[in-house]
């Protein structure tokens, strides 16, 4: 691909891990012996759409991700960079650091180990065909909407529901221009879609896996480890 065209993948990993309860953050939990972060960077090292990585950590975590990235031989990193308080600032924070020639951005959660090359690389390509994509599955649950009260108001049909997953890829200008007007309106978003969103962009939804998933309590750290081992065994 032409330097223009490249697709530069920003690994946001700067959560304080508070619902995790654990001596170490999130990131730095061993998967199967393996820090959480040192696979989700290993997966992105592997998928033939990424050209460099830039990795957003804690102020006080650099050091620590250095010898990480030192330890599994990342070649893709250009560039750690410390975070915000928030994702969408940790988020600005990476994109800083990507390079200016730069087209694609592949933004996605530190906390997500599980991701394949292949569906990274398959986001990458709906992105450059629709021009931003998001990996996501369809909802499993019947969900419900309620008021104040926890009663249920409606039901919304669950063949329009996906639960959206990272990474999330974009145009490096449309982010740019949604990223800007966010800080002009002194919005803060948890999820890098509603960004685009906001800025009347449409995202189109790239099928996933639900083993994609994110860890957020200890639970996920189980569920993680199960479907590593049953990877390994497949081999």
């Amino acid at each position: 691909m032409s330097n223009g065209n490249q697709c530069c993948a920003v690994i946001l990993a700067a959560g304080a891990s508070t619902r995790m309860n654990l001596s170490v953050g999130k990131q730095f939990f061993p998967l199967l012996g393996i820090p959480s972060v040192a696979r989700t960077i290993l997966a992105f090292e592997k998928a033939d759409e990424i050209a460099s990585i830039v990795l957003v950590c804690r102020e006080e975590e650099l050091e620590q991700m250095r010898i990480i990235a030192r330890g599994i031989d990342a070649k893709k990193i250009i560039s750690i960079v410390p975070g915000g308080e928030t994702r969408q600032q940790s988020a600005a924070a990476g994109l800083a650091a990507v390079p200016n020639e730069v087209e694609f951005l592949a933004v996605h959660d530190g906390a997500r180990p599980l991701v394949r090359p292949e569906e990274i690389d398959a986001c990458v390509a709906d992105a450059r065909e629709h021009g931003a994509s998001a990996l996501a599955v369809p909802v499993k649950d019947t969900i419900k909407m309620t008021d104040d009260a926890g009663f249920i108001n409606f039901t919304p049909d669950r063949s329009c529901l996906w639960a959206v997953q990272t990474p999330q890829v974009f145009r490096r200008s449309d982010y740019e221009a949604a990223m800007r007007r966010a800080q002009e309106e002194n919005a803060d978003y948890t999820d890098d879609c509603q960004l685009l969103e906001h800025m009347g962009v449409r995202v189109h939804l790239c099928r996933g896996s639900y083993e994609n998933i994110k860890l957020t309590t200890q639970d996920d750290i189980i569920t993680a480890e199960t479907i590593l081992r049953r990877r390994e065994e497949s081999v």
